[in-house]
């Protein structure tokens, strides 16, 4: 039984870090495409993505 249990927690990780990974995928195509302008206290920073 102690082999099923190991088999399960690898299989269990596996999922979570696919899930995790396409998340991550996700939110960078979300991101807008064109120019990214920050004002902040370094001064104006633009972008183009």
């Amino acid at each position: 039984m102690n082999n099923r249990n190991i088999l399960y927690a690898i299989v269990g990780a596996l999922i979570v870090a696919v899930g995790i990974l396409g998340y991550i995928l996700y939110q960078e195509k979300k991101q807008p495409e064109g120019l990214q302008i920050n004002v902040g206290p370094d001064g104006l920073k633009i972008k183009s993505k």
